[in-house]
């Protein structure tokens, strides 16, 4: 067996793992119901719908997922043109604000920043994995900060929260296909391993690079984790001759 049967072979080996555990809970709850329904409870009831309703979303999360890791390098799905970051990334918050009401968010950014030159969509998709991504491994009431500056040619974006810290040999493991960091705080969130390894692929396609640093707490049990990426300014040649491959 060559390389790329062997990679094929453990792609469809996860992706079947990973589609079965949310398929199986829906299932059981939803036989256990409709063979018992008249002996359990109203509380009970609700409890096993809203399992239902959990593990369905996970199951649409990671469809969406597989799909869009099917699509990265397909150059036709990108639409490149200067980006203003600062309402977008604003905008971003406010969206993920409302889903994990109990993390904070600060966002700061100097006036004047340079225009990036992306695709916007994709761009938010980023930032999006991202600061879920902090908010799912937070402890809760903390704050994510993002601040932004300019950099050479680039705008450098970090994203900063507290977080269980990641050991320097999975630096890069973490944006790796199905990579999950095995500790106490990830067994308890639910997640397909597959948002860091999008939102890297993403940032590397459209000339971007990004990186992790951890850096453990004094008497705590939580380490600093800074997400740091640089996403690309480009002149008028530079944006034509991009536009010209689109």
């Amino acid at each position: 067996m060559n390389e790329n049967e062997q990679s094929y072979e453990d792609f469809i080996s996860t992706v079947s793992h990973e589609l079965r555990t949310p398929l199986t809970s829906i299932r059981g709850f939803s036989q256990t119901m409709l063979a018992s329904w008249d002996k359990l409870d109203d509380n009970t009831k609700k409890k096993f719908i809203k399992i239902i309703e959990e593990q369905s979303q996970r199951l649409i999360n990671l469809v969406e997922n597989m799909l869009s890791v099917t699509k990265l390098h397909s150059k036709n799905i990108y639409v490149y043109n200067e980006t203003d970051i600062k309402p977008l990334i604003e905008q971003t918050i406010t969206i993920v604000k409302s889903k994990y009401k109990n993390q904070n968010f600060e966002f700061n950014c100097p006036p004047n920043i340079p225009y990036i030159f992306v695709d916007k969509d994709k761009f938010q998709q980023i930032m999006t994995n991202l600061l879920e991504n902090s908010a799912k491994y937070s402890p809760d009431n903390s704050t994510t900060t993002i601040s932004a500056q300019e950099k050479s040619n680039s705008v450098l974006i970090k994203i900063t929260n507290l977080g269980i810290n990641i050991e320097k040999k999975d630096y890069e493991t973490i944006f790796t296909k199905f990579s999950r960091i095995d500790n106490p705080l990830t067994r308890k969130v639910q997640g397909s391993g597959l948002g860091l390894f999008i939102t890297k692929s993403l940032i590397e396609q459209m000339g971007g690079c990004i990186s992790v640093d951890s850096q453990p707490l004094d008497n705590c049990e939580f380490a600093q984790i800074t997400f740091s990426l640089e996403m690309p300014v480009k002149n008028i040649e530079e944006q034509a001759r991009i536009k010209c491959n689109q």
